[in-house]
């Protein structure tokens, strides 16, 4: 094999779209591979489901030395990030193991633990799974299922942000190898109350980095960007870059029609007094060059 023909030199949002490309789809399939969730359709169209899965593996997404209740919290959450991100409310998850025999038992009990009070926070249930062994000494791995549902006036994509929108953020950005990435509140109640009272022309939540995930956006709704660095909100210690490109965020990156965000963000700030909704750009025209932006998180990142 070449080098050219490593993931390396592939990365990961090529692979995805290698990967994806001419996948068969259900009747049920509103909006398959390239959001956040799928989107089915049921016989009942006064609601629409939601379809993510997720997982985590030891020594990429934790380490081992970490709580493990914090590890299955982090698991449940993430996964509940992207319903978020759709405007939804998470119902029913699978949880699948698979572990290395040599494993304490304590850890998967501890993980159990934060995936139950994960669980029972945002009102979802945990239906089943499965386990598997791993050779000896292998990392741990947990994936999630997990369905959602969303009143179809109320979903929102990635792919249907407009120019001239504005581009917000939730929060503040930077830092979360700190232990932000563990202990995260997916912005569950924010969302919805976007989806019900704006509703954003497009959002996503950040998972990979400003850097990687504004470009996903703006990739989706056939647009470019234009930030504005300064305005990014940062945690406090963290650079504009850092909040830019540390990844696992888990705010919500939103765009918004101009003539409605003066009357939404002041609704916000009365609604959510204590959390920042902040205007960081605009989307361009695509055929106006956006500048590069560097960083987030990549699995298959060049060498």
């Amino acid at each position: 094999m070449s080098p050219s023909d490593s993931l390396a030199a592939t990365g990961e949002d090529q692979l995805v779209s290698l990967l994806t490309k001419g996948l068969p789809q259900s009747a049920r399939t509103l909006h398959g591979p390239g959001d956040d969730c799928a989107v089915l359709r049921n016989h009942d169209s006064s609601s629409l489901t939601l379809f993510k899965t997720d997982c985590l593996v030891a020594g990429i997404h934790f380490t081992m030395d970490t709580d493990p209740a914090r590890v299955g919290a982090k698991a449940l959450n993430r996964t509940i990030s992207d319903i978020a991100a759709m405007g939804g409310q998470p119902t029913e998850a699978l949880i699948t193991l698979a572990l290395p025999p040599d494993l304490p038992l304590s850890w998967p009990l501890g993980l159990y633990k934060g995936l139950r009070n994960a669980a029972r926070r945002s009102h979802t249930g945990i239906a089943g799974g499965e386990t598997s062994s791993l050779p000896k000494g292998a990392p741990p791995v947990i994936s999630i299922a997990l369905l959602g549902s969303v009143a179809p006036p109320h979903l929102v994509l990635r792919s249907t942000g407009q120019p001239s929108h504005i581009i917000a953020v939730t929060g503040r950005l930077g830092g979360s190898i700190a232990g932000h990435h563990l202990d995260f509140k997916p912005r569950l109640a924010e969302a919805q109350w976007l989806a019900a009272h704006g509703p954003p022309s497009a959002m996503m939540d950040l998972s990979d980095g400003l850097a990687k995930d504004l470009p996903r956006l703006a990739a989706a709704s056939r647009t470019g960007w234009h930030l504005l660095p300064n305005s990014i909100p940062r945690r406090r210690h963290c650079s504009t870059q850092q909040a830019l490109s540390d990844g696992e965020d888990y705010e919500l990156l939103a765009t918004f029609p101009p003539d409605i965000w003066p009357d939404l963000s002041a609704a916000w700030r009365l609604q959510f007094p204590r959390l920042p909704l902040t205007a960081i750009g605009t989307l361009t025209a695509p055929d106006i060059k956006s500048p590069p932006l560097f960083g987030g998180w990549d699995h298959f990142p060049s060498p």
